[in-house]
């Protein structure tokens, strides 16, 4: 009886867990839809950014510590300290929102209060990253807090200035330029609702759509198989900015598509894992860190989404090379299943261009916030999800409903993760480290750009280990961005340079996220699927370094130029792709290997300030062209001989 009576009791500590965190997830999304549409106005009320900002971080805390236990593990069984401990955080945050303004009166006589607001928030954010987040991200953000207390005994170049704990406690967990900074205001406002967006659409069948659109597309190639998963994956990769919930989803599908056709596992995992990485570089959303850098570089979007068009383009160019070659190679089969035609799928799918629509003539045409128009480009959603079903999907009253949690479930993490980026910008700027770090990066770096970039590079992708891309690129714009624009880097390219670094950790390994995700579907190698996943994407590294260089690759310059570089890279984009894979018609000579590569890298150095680069990649052109024309001779030979042969 006892027992029984435990088991009961058990079930019911599970099921108010569940429906807690759920509300609190919930909750938090209807208050980024309610804040986005102006809902205060309506009643005439108006409300301060921190008071949101700090409802939404108290939100996100409770569900972390209502979700997630102290090993890091997500479960149900919710202890009673965890239930203490996600009150004390979502109380202190909703009295530091409800109190707001007389509190930032206050700020300059620096109350008990302040102090022990700023310690609550500090505490309970790093906690909370470190269950959700693991300890990479967690150290690091120690490492900062702990300089800010010890900053002042750092001999040299990196000595801060002296901060008392109470002064930092206050500054960095309640200050608006901390905290309730750019970040979490990015965070909170903009991609909370993309996000949630993304959702819906995937709720009324979007995946689905995608991957059929590329199964119709590119099934009946040869490499058909890779190529559906470089399609589905950028398109659901722009949208989820998440490159391991990207493998997950498309990954189940993609994923055994490849293997049938004869993909081996490290290649079908690798292709899966840098096709949904790349999709946070694809226009136009970019997984909402193309926000982020409009918010932080203050330039309208378009900027930004017009930098990021080359550089993506060349980079599933590349990919599309290399697993078509690939498929020549290793004599790949088609796809094996009935392969829709892609008019069918469109007069299936036709009402899922009306959200993308919607959301590029807000954006570009009635010049609307990404927040407000990613909120027209939901409710488009929810009517075309409604009113018009793709296959078995259809948004009703049960899945729309739980949208609301999965987003708030989805965005927690991220949350966080930008409220512990708004300590570290404000360290940097309470200490003076920001103008330290700079100068002692110049200062290695003899001001040499080269050096800056390479040390940068090397930077960006062991912080970024372990971390979502977004959070990635947020923390690095604070602590690497000034350093390569001080050495004379245009701002878009040195950011830009930063968000390509931060989003390959997640292929790199030690800790390569996507790519573990990706060798767990497969069944291979984990660190063999990081290291194939490398080669494949190895234009993601050789490309940020081209257009620090020259920003024509980000269209900046007049169109000639523009185009003319476009090419160029291009072509040396085709060349050194072609020599990693070792074919092209027939199985490529070490001659004919080491020629192409030597060619292609040659003519992608053309870019570089030096004297006649211009010619030198021109020539280089001229004599990759004549290898291939040999190449084609050599092949068009060897079959008139088989074709004697078998006569």
């Amino acid at each position: 009886m006892a027992s029984k009576s435990q088991k009961s009791d058990h079930s019911e500590n599970l099921n108010f867990s569940i429906i807690l965190s759920r509300s609190f997830a919930a909750l938090s999304t209807l208050l980024c839809v309610a804040w986005n549409a102006d809902s205060a106005a309506w009643f005439g009320m108006a409300f301060l950014n921190e008071q949101y900002l700090a409802t939404i971080l108290g939100l996100s805390l409770g569900t972390v510590f209502l979700t997630t236990r102290l090993n890091g593990n997500e479960n149900n069984h919710t202890t009673w300290y965890d239930y203490l401990i996600a009150i004390v955080g979502l109380s202190t945050l909703l009295y530091t929102a409800f109190n707001m303004t007389d509190l930032l009166d206050l700020i300059g006589y620096r109350p008990a209060i302040l102090t022990f607001i700023g310690a609550v928030v500090v505490v309970w954010v790093m906690e909370g990253l470190r269950r959700s987040t693991g300890m990479v991200l967690f150290c690091i953000i120690g490492v900062f807090v702990v300089y800010a207390l010890l900053g002042h005994l750092v001999p040299g170049t990196l000595v801060g200035r002296k901060v008392e704990i109470h002064h930092l406690v206050q500054y960095i967990g309640f200050d608006p330029s901390a905290v309730f900074g750019t970040p979490l205001n990015v965070g909170a406002t903009i991609v909370i609702l993309f996000v949630f967006m993304g959702k819906l659409l995937f709720k009324a069948g979007g995946g689905e759509f995608f991957t059929d659109l590329a199964l119709a597309a590119t099934g009946r190639m040869r490499g058909g198989s890779a190529k559906i998963s470089v399609i589905a994956s950028a398109m659901f990769g722009s949208i989820s900015g998440s490159a391991v919930s990207n493998v997950a989803t498309t990954g189940v599908i993609t994923i055994p598509l490849m293997r049938r056709g004869g993909y081996s596992g490290v290649n079908a995992g690798a292709i899966e894992a840098i096709a949904s990485t790349g999709g946070q570089l694809m226009p136009p959303i970019m997984g909402a860190a193309a926000f982020l850098m409009a918010e932080l570089l203050e330039v309208p979007y378009i900027s930004i989404m017009g930098a990021a068009l080359i550089p993506a383009i060349l980079y599933y160019g590349s990919v599309f090379i290399q697993v078509d070659l690939i498929a020549a190679r290793d004599g790949i089969i088609p796809v094996d299943k009935n392969i829709p035609k892609a008019w069918d799928v469109l007069k299936r799918g036709w009402q899922f261009s009306v959200p993308m629509l919607v959301l590029l003539y807000a954006l570009f045409f009635l010049n609307e916030e990404p927040e407000r128009a990613a909120l027209y480009a939901a409710v488009s959603v929810i009517f075309v999800g409604l009113f018009r079903p793709y296959g078995d999907n259809r948004i009703n009253w049960k899945n729309f409903l739980g949208t609301f949690w999965e987003t708030g479930f989805s965005t927690m993490e991220l949350i966080l993760i930008v409220a512990a980026a708004g300590f570290v910008i404000g360290i940097l700027n309470i200490t003076g480290l920001g103008f330290a770090l700079t100068l002692f990066l110049v200062t290695v770096a003899g001001n040499n750009l080269i050096v800056i970039l390479f040390l940068s590079a090397v930077i960006c992708i062991i912080l970024g280990m372990g971390m979502p891309t977004t959070g990635v690129y947020v923390l690095l714009a604070s602590l690497i961005g000034p350093a390569i624009i001080e050495a004379g880097a245009d701002p878009i390219a040195a950011h830009m340079f930063i968000l390509y670094f931060g989003m390959m950790s997640m292929i790199t390994p030690p800790i390569a996220l996507a790519a573990f995700a990706a060798a767990a579907l497969t069944g291979a190698g984990a660190m063999e699927t990081g290291y194939s996943a490398m080669r494949l994407g190895w234009v993601a590294y050789v490309v940020p370094f081209l257009f620090i260089y020259a920003p024509t690759l980000l269209m900046n310059g007049d169109p000639l130029s523009i185009f003319w570089d476009f090419v160029k890279v291009g072509i040396g984009v085709f060349f050194v792709s072609v020599a990693i894979v070792g074919f092209f018609n027939r199985k490529l000579s070490l001659f004919f290997q080491s020629g192409i590569a030597i060619l292609g890298l040659i003519t992608l150095a053309g870019l570089a300030p030096i004297s006649y680069s211009n010619f030198i990649s021109t020539g280089a052109i001229g004599i990759g062209l004549l290898f291939f024309v040999m190449l084609f001779l050599a092949s068009k030979k060897d079959a008139v001989t088989e074709s004697s042969s078998s006569s």
